[in-house]
């Protein structure tokens, strides 16, 4: 049985989309205000999370970034506000997907069920890759999902790891934001702006300087590469 947490202060629209996503199958948590989402997310692990926007305590986009230290789960952010603003800075911080107020219960089912026929964000990056190399003081140890920078351990998420992962391969070699999306999440769903947001998270964890990057390099009008081409030794 899959886990969703439905994250809402409306208690009876919580109550709603609890009663059709377990008349599919679907085991589902509750949440009220945004501490809570936070703890029930740690406590059940969700593989989705279907969260609002504005919430007491502290907000979604809060939610969403306190979820991303610690949960790879999709989340599906339910909004009245259509400002491009606020849907480009729910992406940054980590959801999947937006679903404007009023909305369809149905449509909300099947935008779950459609996640979830989605590959994992790591379901594809680890397989293959070549033994742990570095990089000047960046190392990668892929079968291990780890990552280090002058030997100090450095938290990625599970997509941040799969790009790096892809890029790291091929030193040198210009891959356009749809191969990313193809090749670290095994799949073109996504919006290609996810690339860059996620690209820019990446940078600022493990580049010196996140405004000149030595690492992960970008092409302009193509895509990006991994710069350090002529350093990488196994290890």
């Amino acid at each position: 049985m899959t886990d969703v947490l439905v994250v809402d202060d409306e208690e009876n629209l919580v109550e709603l989309v609890r009663g059709y996503l377990e008349r599919e199958g679907f085991r589902v948590w509750a949440a009220f205000d945004g501490p809570s989402a936070v703890e029930s997310a740690r406590a059940h692990r969700p593989a989705v999370i279907v969260l609002d926007l504005m919430l007491p305590g502290f907000d979604g986009l809060e939610v969403c970034r306190r979820l991303r230290q610690f949960s790879d789960a999709y989340v599906l952010m339910l909004t009245a506000r259509t400002d491009e603003v606020d849907r480009v800075v729910g992406l940054e911080v980590g959801a999947d997907d937006y679903l404007g107020k009023p909305f369809s219960p149905r449509e909300l089912v099947a935008r779950v069920k459609a996640m979830l026929r989605r590959p994992r964000a790591d379901s594809s990056a680890t397989a293959g890759l070549p033994a742990p190399r570095r990089f000047g003081d960046l190392a990668i140890d892929a079968a291990r999902h780890e990552i280090t920078l002058n030997d100090t351990p450095v938290a990625l998420t599970a997509r941040e790891f799969a790009l790096l992962a892809v890029l790291a391969e091929h030193p040198g070699r210009v891959f356009t934001r749809s191969q990313l999306l193809e090749q670290a999440w095994g799949s073109g769903y996504y919006d290609e702006h996810l690339i860059d947001v996620h690209i820019a998270n990446l940078r600022q964890k493990i580049e010196p300087d996140p405004g000149r990057p030595m690492y992960v390099e970008t092409v302009r009008g193509v895509g990006y590469r991994f710069g350090a081409r002529e350093s990488a030794t196994m290890i």
